[in-house]
């Protein structure tokens, strides 16, 4: 784990003990400072019983505390805790911004951020699969992976790159990126911040941390990306038409992975990644799971898991990758419209629409002439979208929604639309 003196001697309230609160106590208690801990669930606390006060750290006094670490799933303008915390001068923080103080005392090292609405899940691992192709010591943390605070320290010359949510950058206040990226900007989250200006000010804090001089990648393919890089002095601003031409990066089809790719070899370079080693890193990427995931292919058609595109501007991009594409789609809609996917309905034989958002998608594809079946279930649409599919054509889940009407989150999405392939008798 990640110890540091800068904690020596500190007293420190965690409220929230899953995964990364669990990391954030123990590194915390490794490092000598004293914790008080609370989470709702017995069977979180006990997995520190003995080892830290209890006590929920709304209902005491805060007076001598040096933070208060929350999880990112604290919403920041609903949650009582901070109105709490301000009362005695106590910061609300998250295990990224500790990452962030315990900094000098680990090994020299350089840190990578990525931000943005999509992209960022694979941007980041393709980054980190990179320069580990490169023989650098690496591992990504953040929004991805395990919590940071429970990871051995690098040693000298290794890479943190860490998958930063809008969450987690509202909870950090001294993360001096080497390199921060940002991917783009949709509306996402929106009931979290105070319009979709309030949620781009949020990735902008990233690049409003860095040192002069330190590097700041951006994709300036959206109105706000550019706007964000003409704030900032020196960013180098990037287009996915910069990969063009490039086909043997099996895993990494369509426009969206073309951004990705491009924003990681600006990466790469501004580390001093050799030119032979990118290339290799780019052929040899595995991809990740469930973000345009190649999962079987039978009968000449290929089934693609693209549990991970939450949103339309997610989904757009992987409807362009593929001409013939069976479409199963729906979920717990973010938005009432598909707008952003409508310029790739050429590329949609047929459509099937599960969820919540089912008979609203299947409306609005009909309107555009489309054929549509209501399936309701993802069990049946993968049936009906399979008996349907050609030699040559792609079966894909790619919902364009959050997963929480059906499923406990999109990889158990992903993990269901894998089980329901596997299981199909062609």
């Amino acid at each position: 784990m990640i110890a540091s003196s800068a904690f020596t001697g500190k007293t420190y309230a965690v409220l929230g003990l899953a995964r990364s609160g669990l990391a954030t106590v123990e590194a915390l208690l490794a490092s000598g400072a004293t914790v008080t801990a609370w989470d709702n669930r017995e069977e979180a606390r006990a997995q520190v019983d003995g080892k830290v006060t209890f006590a929920d750290p709304l209902e005491i006094e805060l007076t001598g505390y040096e933070s208060v670490i929350v999880s990112p799933g604290v919403p920041l303008n609903k949650h009582p805790i901070v109105v709490h915390a301000a009362q005695y001068g106590v910061p609300v923080i998250g295990d990224i911004e500790l990452f962030a103080q315990a900094r000098a005392d680990l090994p020299e090292h350089k840190v990578v951020g990525i931000t943005g609405t999509n992209g960022k899940s694979t941007t980041t691992a393709l980054i980190k699969h990179i320069i580990e192709t490169a023989g650098i010591p690496t591992l990504m943390g953040g929004n991805i992976g395990l919590p940071i605070m429970g990871r051995d320290p690098l040693p000298e010359g290794g890479v943190y790159v860490l998958e930063l949510s809008s969450y987690q950058i509202d909870l950090t206040f001294s993360l001096d990126c080497d390199v921060a990226v940002l991917t783009n900007i949709t509306p996402d989250h929106l009931d979290r911040y105070d319009g979709f200006q309030g949620y781009a000010d949020s990735k902008e804090r990233l690049f409003a941390m860095q040192s002069p001089g330190h590097e700041a990648i951006i994709a300036i393919e959206d109105a706000p990306s550019r706007a964000i890089a003409g704030r900032r002095r020196n960013a180098i601003g990037v287009r996915s038409t910069e990969a063009e031409g490039q086909q043997d990066w099996p895993a990494l089809q369509g426009p969206h992975n073309a951004q990705n790719a491009v924003i990681a070899i600006q990466v790469a370079r501004a580390l001093e990644v050799p030119e032979g080693a990118i290339d290799k890193g780019l052929r040899t990427y595995p991809g990740l799971p469930h973000r345009m995931e190649r999962i079987a292919e039978k009968d000449g058609v290929l089934f693609v898991n693209d549990s991970k595109a939450t949103n339309a501007t997610a989904t757009a991009p992987a409807l362009g990758a593929y001409p013939k594409i069976h479409w199963i789609l729906g979920g717990l809609p973010k938005t009432n419209d598909l707008d952003d996917c409508a310029p790739y309905y050429n590329h949609v034989v047929a459509a099937y629409t599960i969820g919540q958002a089912g008979p609203m998608y299947a409306r609005i594809l009909s309107e555009a002439g489309k054929a549509v079946t209501e399936s309701g279930t993802l069990d049946d649409a993968v049936r009906a979208a399979a008996a349907a599919a050609r030699p040559g054509e792609v079966v894909m889940l790619s919902p364009a929604c959050a997963s929480f009407d059906q499923f406990s989150d999109y990889e158990a999405r992903g993990d269901a639309f894998r089980r329901a392939v596997e299981g199909l008798s062609l």
